[in-house]
């Protein structure tokens, strides 16, 4: 991550190819005081979708109780702009990609969680900053305030790519800032409409 950009740019920022993973606000996150109250526990909010349909922002307060105890059962809801493609690895080329991860409070088919996400968003890349949130639960039994944001141009139904902003509260353990595209190498996404072609390398 070598590129940090003010969060108000987002909406237009293209790939530079090579840096999927961005910095934003230096990294650090931007939640108020009243953002970061545990008057009300452990908690998660989803937003209404929009008249296309598009998922909104996801915000919780993450604590270990909110963990799933039950195993995930297969996601069978289809968010907008998904048009599936295999890759020439045989690997799928989206996801059906939870904003808020599925093994930090256990929401599963969530419509107002969902959206058509690359292979590469979802895994390796958010994963692995969901990874760093549960890790840190896990050991310190501390609350994480999290938001996960889709960046929609205009109206289309594929998000450009999603803003994960998390400050873990009783300390400074874990806070980041960051923007990831919603891209896949080798391949041109359309995302007014979810359609997809192979480019030649």
């Amino acid at each position: 991550m070598t590129q940090t950009i003010p969060e108000s740019e987002l909406t237009y920022l293209e790939y530079d190819g090579v840096n999927q993973v961005i910095e934003v606000n230096d990294n650090m996150p931007e939640f108020s005081e009243d953002e970061l109250s545990l008057e009300d526990g452990s908690w998660q909010a989803f937003t209404e979708l929009d008249r296309l349909n598009r998922v909104g922002p996801a915000h919780a307060m993450l604590g270990v109780d909110l963990f799933p105890t039950e195993e995930r059962v297969g996601l069978y809801i289809d968010p907008t702009g998904w048009k599936q493609k295999k890759l020439a690895n045989g690997q799928w080329l989206y996801n059906r990609s939870h904003l808020i991860g599925f093994q930090l409070t256990g929401e599963n088919n969530n419509i107002r969680n969902l959206m058509t996400g690359t292979r590469s968003l979802n895994n390796p890349n958010m994963l692995r900053f969901e990874n760093d949130i549960a890790y840190y639960l896990k050991q310190t039994k501390n609350h994480v305030r999290y938001m996960v944001r889709p960046i929609f141009r205009d109206e289309e139904k594929v998000a450009r790519g999603v803003q994960l902003m998390a400050q873990s509260v009783e300390d400074e353990g874990l806070r980041f800032n960051v923007y990831i595209f919603n891209v896949q190498e080798g391949y041109e996404i359309n995302y007014s409409d979810g359609s997809s072609k192979k480019v030649a390398k």
